[in-house]
């Protein structure tokens, strides 16, 4: 969803030399919209095959991440060659965010809305925080353009826009004092945490799903991994003990869900350190909070990721290519891939469960993203040769 990144290294999470883009940002970033288009078509039995259920992480995670190494990767040079006009570059882009988030809210509403009127598909309106619309109208048309209510399915791109508003402010600390930045971010997110801090909601009562001001955490880890990168440079350091470690953590965390014995002797374990007096954000799961095991999981992967050739080689490969294009351009495939995940819902809502028909749904809905990216693809290509 963040900008083409622009003169990223070919191997940019193991800093190398500047001037090529890094395969695997745009595969890693196209795996995880697949994922997202999957788990936002509830109810189909391939949602059992994608990342959250081998983690305490899922894909959103991943995307938040990325998106703050693509902008760290987009933004650091134009900034310090000029802030004035960085800042309004990467503010233009939080409101070309805004734009693809209320038009796609106004078009899922639009499906939904069909779906229950043509389709005897009632439930369409009864979920994904769309009740709201018939219990406090006026309250709603002040909730969405505010942002203070969202769809369920739709609060990606708003937790992204509020982070890159912040984003300039963020760069300018990041490249001459990152440690500074880091702390910032970590305190910020633990005072959210343990004061339950969020931008509030709204006719609904209670906050955000996605909390920006937890989430900023992942967000401003890939922002200086970006910034590192921009200069040749890795934001932690090849290690081998701290790949042996964080390797030890996932197979752990795959272990724990995967074994069922494991799991209930985790959850146990959670359960005691509640009534130890843990914070729920430090013991628990909470996606809203950004728990502490759900960022150290994605951390831990990200570096695992870093630290192998193999991932580099299988990126830069012909089978990993229509992945990357997915990546590539993030925004539009994103965009669509949020509208058929309601036509998704929708159909599946109207009709009785059936194998083929979810295979149709998921298959069909990526084969169209798929269109979309090849066509912005195009798009680009054109426009090349115009400005050579």
């Amino acid at each position: 969803m963040a900008d083409t990144v622009d003169s990223a290294p070919r191997n940019s999470l193991v800093a190398q030399a500047p001037g090529e883009r890094d395969a695997r940002l745009d595969v890693i970033r196209g795996l995880a919209l697949i994922t997202i288009y999957i788990n936002h078509v509830p109810g189909t039995v391939f949602e059992h095959f994608t990342s959250r259920n081998y983690g305490f992480s899922d894909a959103a995670e991943a995307f938040v991440l990325m998106s703050g190494i693509a902008a760290g990767l987009a933004y650091a040079g134009v900034m310090a060659r000029d802030a004035w006009a960085g800042t309004r570059r990467i503010w233009g882009r939080a409101w070309t965010l805004y734009l693809v988030h209320m038009a796609t809210t106004m078009m899922a509403i639009g499906i939904s809305a069909a779906a229950a009127r043509w389709f005897g598909a009632t439930r369409m309106i009864e979920i994904n925080n769309m009740a709201a619309f018939f219990d406090d109208q006026i309250g709603v048309m002040i909730g969405l353009p505010t942002l203070m209510h969202q769809l369920g399915y739709f609060n990606i791109l708003p937790l992204y826009t509020v982070l890159l508003l912040a984003t300039p402010g963020m760069i300018l600390i990041g490249r001459s004092r990152p440690l500074l930045l880091l702390a910032l971010s970590l305190a910020l997110w633990f005072a959210a945490g343990n004061l339950r801090l969020n931008l509030p909601a709204y006719p609904n009562p209670g906050g955000w799903f996605f909390n920006p001001l937890a989430w900023q955490l992942v967000f401003v880890v890939g922002l200086l991994t970006g910034l590192s990168l921009k200069r040749g440079e890795r934001l932690v350091p090849r290690d081998r003990r701290l790949l042996h470690v964080a390797v030890l953590f996932l197979l752990a965390v795959l272990v724990w869900r995967l074994v069922p014995p494991v799991a209930a002797a985790g959850r146990a374990m959670v359960h005691a350190g509640y009534d130890a007096g843990v914070p729920f954000f430090i013991a628990g799961f909470d996606k809203t909070f950004l728990s502490l095991p759900r960022a150290l999981h994605v951390l831990a992967l990200f570096y695992v990721v870093s630290m192998l050739p193999q991932v580099g080689a299988m990126a830069s490969s012909g089978w990993a290519a229509p992945v990357a294009l997915l990546g590539r351009f993030g925004l539009p495939v994103f965009a669509t891939g949020s509208v058929l995940s309601i036509v998704g819902q929708s159909i599946k809502a109207a009709t009785e469960d059936s194998f083929v028909l979810d295979a149709w749904i998921i298959t069909g809905g990526l084969a169209i993203q798929f269109l979309v990216a090849a066509a912005f693809a195009a798009t680009a290509a054109r426009r090349e040769p115009a400005r050579a």
